[in-house]
């Protein structure tokens, strides 16, 4: 899960940045609105959702909801703002944003209109990804795997761990490069390098493994990864 957050004060957006972070997403932070139309214009990179400061330097966050949605992009955006009132709002609205909070704010809250926003776009935001007996559960964040007695055993994932395994199940059977997951995976500026990718897919694999998920994540020499689907009598 990527966001994209345009956010010029800084200690607002530190925050909101840390926040997010423990909650698993890819957090890019900019403070300029023309930055952040060139990370959204980016289609290397996908996101799930766009957080807009209404006030930023370079173009405000009223003009990039309009060029999203002059491009049909139905990203889903949440502005922040300090305005509140009620013109301000529907000129928000009328913008194509999909939801307001008035500034100040607490992180609760936003985290909660967060996921309203996502609830109502479930191709970009399921409750679950089911694999075989893999299940990536987002309302705690958990993986787990079923064992033959029916129990549910919890697979202690890090943060980035628990990313990668989401990316690969969202694209079963598909070949994904290493580029494809430092681009999404790690934030803008971050510069991972293939090692460390490789790094990542074996300590995760060595996880899976311990609950008899081996095999899940194969190498394509010299492409990249696939995530084979097991089937059902697996």
């Amino acid at each position: 899960m990527r966001v994209l957050l345009a956010e010029d004060e800084p200690d607002l957006g530190t925050a909101i940045h840390r926040v997010l972070s423990r909650e698993k997403y890819v957090v890019d932070w900019v403070q300029d609105g023309s930055k952040a139309w060139a990370y959204l214009d980016n289609f290397n990179v996908h996101y799930t959702l766009a957080i807009l400061d209404w006030m930023l330097p370079g173009l405000s966050g009223v003009e990039l909801c309009q060029r999203l949605r002059t491009q049909n992009n139905p990203l889903p955006v949440l502005m922040l703002t300090a305005r509140d009132r009620m013109e301000d709002k529907i000129a928000g609205l009328d913008a194509g944003a999909d939801d307001y909070l008035v500034k100040p704010f607490g992180m609760a809250e936003l985290l909660a209109r967060m996921r309203a926003l996502q609830r109502r776009s479930p191709d970009l935001h399921p409750k679950q990804l089911q694999a075989g007996k893999l299940t990536l559960d987002y309302n705690g964040y958990t993986v787990c795997s079923q064992e033959l007695n029916g129990q549910q055993v919890a697979i202690p994932l890090t943060t980035k761990e628990f990313q990668t395994l989401e990316y690969f199940m969202k694209h079963s059977s598909r070949i994904v490069t290493s580029e494809q997951l430092m681009n999404q995976l790690w934030e803008v500026g971050a510069e991972p390098t293939s090692n460390v990718v490789a790094a990542q897919i074996r300590l995760l694999r060595r996880k899976l493994a311990e609950v008899g998920c081996d095999g899940f994540i194969e190498t394509v020499h010299g492409i990249g990864y696939r995530f084979n689907m097991p089937y059902a009598s697996e």
